[in-house]
């Protein structure tokens, strides 16, 4: 494949996640108009986004078996087809049950777009190009949760919320006639038969544990349902995995796990993904609740988030090629908790200037830390377990992500006590906790990197000159 073919490739696939991730956080900003639109409450509507993540990940796991029993090229089109059709369908409807229905059919493009997307990728380059082309697939990740509310908002505001999901068909489609020019055909060898047992325990623990997050990011905590979700989620989960263990074709190959590079991006790396994600999500909330700001403030400046993570973004393959994924890691990592740290340092009377660039230096540190972790997981990975590989990263990735919020909401709550250990206690106090809730676990990640080799991910960087 030429150059200018594998980078159209690359940023078709990066398109699609953009999508695909974009839909899963868009909804919370319309959920209001929505709202009104079906004569319910508004949040009622948080039923079709919980229903498009569980989707996802009950389906994710399945996308390695059905890559290899149908091809990428025809899975991949498929799910870009059957994601633009759901997302058109998801504009004319008139009901929240039928909205709903719809979202579990798009959920179920999704989940074969993402992995097989990343699959048709990580197949077609090189070792010596894989930097470049998983920087370009990071991007979605960190742009999509940013800007979600100002999209959502701009699209309420001066359209009206079907226009939320008619902008994917043009979208789609355009994808979908890029796909068929540029995804190839690949030889398919024998396939398996399908896990289902495997399927089934994961399709019951990774549910729960999605539902469980949804259920904790709520703005009123149904406890009963949560304990319950808990204790399905990580029993059968655990159950899971033990079978998963001794299966001898396993729908999930956790043996990937004892490749170091692969297990540094699923350990530390969704720590990292798990307090990353909160703080988009605590941010809004604490500069309009706590500081009293009005939402358009907010928004503009937890968007230099975004401009942060777009900065540095040229600069992320070139440090990676000249210090190793190890520095790299560290000083992310560490970033990542002092922003956290600074962060619960700011008052009403801190100047825009240094809050402005505290949101800069924390969107650098998400940018680097993404790419870094997005790209190690698949330095040592021999050719023929990239697909069982990428299923696994996918769906914890996938899980990680989704409980973001959710981390982001308990680490909330949990500060109200411990606030008031300090007598009078006050919103801002609040906030100031969660970030220092979020910065300790953050600090796992970063302990974690410490202890990582030096050679680790150097399969993937250029040979640096005798010289040096």
């Amino acid at each position: 494949m030429t150059d200018r073919r594998q980078f159209g490739l690359t940023l078709l696939v990066a398109g699609t996640f953009f999508m695909e991730i974009l839909d899963g956080t868009i909804l919370s900003t319309a959920s209001p108009a929505m709202a009104r639109s079906f004569g319910v409450a508004s949040n009622s509507i948080s039923v079709a986004i919980t229903a498009y993540l569980l989707t996802l990940a009950v389906l994710i796991p399945l996308s390695g078996w059905l890559t290899e029993r149908f091809g990428v090229r025809r899975v991949f089109l498929v799910a870009i087809a059957i994601f633009t059709i759901a997302s058109a369908v998801c504009a004319i409807s008139t009901s929240l049950p039928e909205l709903t229905a719809i979202r579990v059919v798009q959920g179920v493009g999704g989940a074969m777009m993402v992995p097989v997307g990343r699959l048709t990728v990580l197949r077609s380059t090189g070792k010596a190009d894989l930097i470049r082309a998983v920087a370009l697939l990071t991007w979605p990740a960190l742009v999509a949760p940013i800007a979600a509310p100002f999209v959502g908002g701009l699209i309420t505001t001066y359209a009206s919320w079907p226009w939320i999901f008619l902008i994917n068909v043009p979208l789609g489609a355009i994808a979908f006639v890029a796909a068929l020019r540029l995804v190839p055909r690949q030889e398919r060898g024998a396939v398996p038969s399908l896990d289902w047992l495997g399927f089934v325990l994961l399709a019951v623990g990774l549910g729960a544990l999605t539902y469980l997050g949804s259920l904790l990011s709520a703005q009123r905590i149904d406890v009963v349902a949560s304990i319950v979700s808990a204790v399905v989620g990580v029993s059968v989960t655990a159950v899971a995995i033990l079978y998963l263990l001794r299966a001898r074709l396993p729908l999930l190959d956790l043996r990937n796990l004892r490749i170091e590079t692969f297990r540094i991006t699923h350990a530390g790396g969704s720590l990292f993904r798990l307090t990353i994600s909160a703080v988009p999500f605590l941010l809004p909330l604490f500069f309009q609740d706590a500081l009293g700001w009005t939402p358009l403030e907010a928004g503009s400046v937890v968007l230099v988030l975004f401009v942060g993570n777009l900065a540095i973004k040229p600069a992320t393959t070139p440090l990676l090629f000249r210090f190793g994924f190890r520095t790299v890691l560290i000083w992310s990592t560490a970033g990542a908790v002092v922003s956290m740290v600074l962060t619960a340092l700011v008052t009403g009377v801190t100047p825009i200037a240094i809050l402005v660039l505290l949101m800069f230096f924390s969107g650098v540190t998400r940018s680097l830390g993404f790419t870094a972790y997005n790209t190690i997981a698949f330095a040592d990975i021999p050719s023929d377990r990239t697909t069982s590989a990428n299923t696994l990263a996918s769906t914890v990735q996938q899980v990680a992500s989704g409980l973001g919020v959710a981390v982001g909401a308990v680490a909330l709550r949990a500060a109200q006590p411990i606030s008031g250990l300090w007598g009078a206690r006050d919103a801002v106090t609040d906030f100031h906790v969660a970030f220092v809730i979020l910065a300790v676990l953050a600090l796992i990640a970063f302990v974690e990197a410490l202890l990582i080799s030096r050679t680790a991910g150097d399969s993937v960087r250029p040979a640096r000159p005798a010289a040096e």
